[in-house]
């Protein structure tokens, strides 16, 4: 049973997230602050902590500073803004994925998931990480691709983007989100690079917009990857 420690001051979204995940067979712990945040990371050892970086007497930048003095924890930090300055510095120290309020737990599931195996493979020595969805494979190491057993020509940057997307299969990601993380532009971007890229890897997964049935666009939002057999 995966461990998860929530450091969220919110009294309203707190108890929801702990009986949401509790629901979701995580054994979950909580504390309001970041001073009690920490203490519970020492002596408790979650495998995964969510880090709310407004909290009441540390900042959650400072937080996760202390946090990686003494661990490794996997850390999804949450913030109000996809554009927060302090949230691109998170991921810059060390951060492993963010979500951005107001989140559904289905999200943030999604998110748990990915970031557990990113580090279940990371640790794992001489693991291969390939990841699966349907008749799409992914190998991280080789970086390539394949469909039903055949080998995509992908380029270096589709082959980012489709990795990401398959980190998070099914969960909604904004291109705001994919211009901060595949193509490292956290002060802005345009979205045009990644409707182009979008295409591109669409003809390559032998679909097409109007016809879609791996990249699903959610007009407004972003894009998702989802596996067309479920």
């Amino acid at each position: 049973m995966v461990q998860v420690l929530i450091i969220e001051d919110d009294a309203r979204i707190r108890p929801l997230l702990m009986r949401s995940l509790d629901e979701r067979g995580y054994a979950v712990a909580s504390a309001s602050t970041g001073l009690q945040g920490l203490q519970l990371a020492v002596d408790t050892k979650p495998d995964l902590v969510i880090l709310d970086l407004g909290l009441p007497d540390i900042d959650g930048t400072q937080v996760l500073a202390m946090l990686r003095a003494v661990s490794d924890v996997p850390v999804i930090v949450a913030s109000a803004r996809d554009d927060d300055p302090s949230l691109v510095g998170c991921l810059d120290a060390g951060a492993d994925d963010y979500v951005v309020k107001p989140y559904t737990t289905a999200q943030l599931e999604a998110r748990i998931r990915a970031v557990m195996r990113r580090t279940a493979g990371g640790s794992a020595a001489g693991a291969r990480r390939v990841l699966t969805l349907g008749d799409l494979s992914i190998d991280v190491a080789s970086r390539q691709a394949a469909l039903a057993g055949t080998t995509l020509d992908l380029s270096p940057k589709e082959f980012d983007l489709l990795r990401f997307l398959a980190e998070r299969p099914d969960d909604v990601v904004t291109k705001r989100e994919l211009l901060v993380e595949v193509w490292q532009q956290p002060w802005g971007g345009s979205d045009k690079t990644v409707d182009v890229h979008l295409s591109w890897l669409r003809r390559k997964l032998g679909e097409s917009a109007s016809e879609p049935r791996w990249l699903h666009t959610v007009r407004g939002v972003g894009v998702r990857l989802s596996d067309p057999s479920r």
